[in-house]
This record gives structure tokens, C-alpha cells and sequence, in this order.
């Protein structure tokens, strides 16, 4: 006679262990170059501006998702420092999209447990949106569920010039002697100071560039690309990610 009792415990067993498992795969720090709004409004006939307006749903449902998930540090990579030499008019609109953008996003990343962090450059930026950033921070500081970095005026190689020159500093005035100078000293003069480096980056819309985006932090990072533009990115695919995901290991 079958014991129903004892398959169904081990079914119990079979389905925990492949939860186990599939927890254990997920990344604790994603990274994701969010690329692709002009191109998906122009595969549309539409401005530029639609495309950047689309791409603000995904930022927050794959926040939600990773939170979700269990991932601990979301990186999106939204405005870098070689932006602002696209049409002025496109760089208004994307500034007071960031603006609207921070003041929605605020109070639902606060309720959820999410610690905002900008990471980047706050040099010309405009008020309103620096005032939004720093509210956002505050606002969030406390939180623990999750971080969710926004890079915005963001640039890799603007960020390592800026450690090794506070590295510098602090030599020059003996708050740190050259002798104990290593990647960890490094690491801890970067915006990401405190973190885990990534274990994925992402990256939407086909392409296999890193656009000097966390050029320190990715050293051991693994990538993943997808052809799908940045505004139809949804929870699938990130899973797929996911699934190709797996851990750094030592050779």
C-alpha cells in the first residue's frame, strides 16, 4: 500500500530544496545599464522623450521585483556624464523627468524598506532635482530591505579619478599612510563604499558595452545582455537573468 503521507513529505522536501536552491542563485547586487528609450520611440515614429517617459515603469517594477526576489543592492544606470552632450532640449526633459520621477517613487520605496543612494556627480544638476535626491536619501536612510543605487551624472572613470585624489589627500595630511594603500582602501573611496561589488550586470537593448559604468566595481562581474529595449524590460526578463546566473568562483 502506498504511503500518501510519505510521498507527499517528500514532495514538501524536493519543492524546499529547490527553493533553497533557487534563493541561493540569486544575485545579492544587480547592476543594470538601462539602455535603449530612444531607440524603442523611434522603432514607434515617436520623440525621444516618449521613449525616456516608458523607461520609468520598468525602473520601478524591477525594483519591486528585486526586492521581491531577495537581491540586496539594485545599481540602475539612468544618466551618465556623457549625456550632457545630447540635445539640450532632451536633457531638460530628462532632468524634470527625474524630478517628477524621485517625488512619485519617494513614499513607495520609504513604505517598502528601500534605501535610496545617488551615486555620481551632483555638479550641474539643477536644484529641484538635487533638493529630490537628498530628500530621497534621507527620507529612506533608515531603511534596510533593500538598496537601490540610482546612478545619475555618473561616469567610471570620473569616480576612480575622484578616489585616488581624496586617496591623496588623506596621505598628504596623514590620515592614511601610502604603505596601507590596497583595493580595499580603494574600494572604500568609491560611491559604492560599503557595498558588495555586482555579481550581474545587465544590460537591455543588444549591447555588449560596459559605457564606463562601474569600471572598478565589475571586475568579477558577470554579464548578461538582452535584445529587449529598456521600457519593455519586465519581471521575465530579469528572471531569465537569473537563470544564467551563477556565482563567481575562484579558478
Amino acid at each position: 500500500m502506498f504511503n500518501f503521507n510519505r510521498i507527499f513529505l517528500n514532495q514538501q522536501k524536493s519543492d524546499n530544496k529547490d527553493k533553497e536552491t533557487e534563493k541561493k542563485n540569486i544575485p545579492k547586487h544587480v547592476a543594470i545599464i538601462c539602455d535603449g528609450n530612444g531607440r524603442w520611440a523611434k522603432q514607434r515614429g515617436l520623440p525621444r522623450s516618449f521613449g525616456h517617459k516608458a523607461g520609468v515603469k520598468p525602473m520601478k517594477c524591477i525594483t519591486q521585483e528585486c526586492a521581491r526576489t531577495g537581491v540586496k543592492i539594485l545599481t540602475l544606470f539612468a544618466f551618465s556624464t556623457e549625456n550632457w552632450k545630447r540635445d539640450r532640449n532632451e536633457v531638460d526633459f530628462l532632468m524634470k523627468l527625474f524630478v517628477d520621477f524621485f517625488r512619485e517613487w519617494r513614499e513607495e520605496i520609504r513604505s517598502k524598506g528601500i534605501q535610496f543612494h545617488h551615486i555620481g556627480l551632483k555638479e550641474n544638476l539643477p536644484e529641484d532635482l538635487l533638493y529630490e535626491i537628498e530628500l530621497t536619501e534621507k527620507v529612506t536612510m533608515n531603511n534596510n530591505q533593500m538598496i537601490v543605487n540610482v546612478a545619475l551624472n555618473y561616469g567610471g572613470r570620473q569616480e576612480v579619478v575622484n578616489a585616488v585624489q581624496a586617496i591623496a589627500k588623506d596621505v598628504q595630511y596623514g590620515k592614511l599612510m601610502q604603505d596601507d594603500i590596497n583595493e580595499d582602501t580603494i574600494h572604500n573611496y568609491l560611491y559604492t563604499k560599503g557595498q558588495d561589488d555586482p555579481d550581474i550586470l545587465i544590460r537591455t537593448s543588444g549591447e555588449f558595452r560596459v559605457s564606463n559604468f562601474l569600471l572598478w566595481q565589475l571586475a568579477k562581474t558577470q554579464i548578461w545582455t538582452t535584445q529587449v529595449l529598456w521600457p519593455d524590460f519586465k519581471s521575465e526578463h530579469l528572471q531569465k537573468a537569473f537563470e544564467c546566473y551563477q556565482p563567481y568562483r575562484t579558478i
